[in-house]
């Protein structure tokens, strides 16, 4: 934004209009975490997109994205008060990308 003093403009924040130039799907923080931790990721064009977190055995335990999501950094929170202790796995589809990671819930 902008910084304005008697009506002048003293200086200006270039816009953030970078994209990312691939798919990512970083690891999750903080890790171990209890109850909550942050995933995020990036695209570099708009995709359908999932991100699902699943137990040791398959099991889909919850859905954080799912929907259009435009290109740029993106974030989803995860609450897991409801889950045991455990290792997890969480799964990023967007277009035809696919990465999964590991995390730690530590109670």
């Amino acid at each position: 934004p902008a910084k304005i003093k008697f009506g002048l403009i003293t200086s200006v924040n270039p816009p953030n209009d970078r994209t990312p130039t691939g798919f990512a799907l970083e690891q999750n923080y903080p890790n171990p975490f209890n109850p909550t931790t942050t995933i995020e990721f990036s695209l570099p064009r708009s995709e359908h997109v999932s991100l699902k977190i699943f137990d040791l055995q398959g099991k889909e335990v919850a859905t954080l994205v799912q929907g259009e999501y435009p290109s740029g950094f993106h974030e989803a929170l995860w609450d897991a008060s409801g889950l045991s202790s455990g290792v997890y796995f969480y799964k990023l589809q967007a277009g035809d990308f696919v990465q999964t990671r590991k995390l730690l819930l530590m109670k």
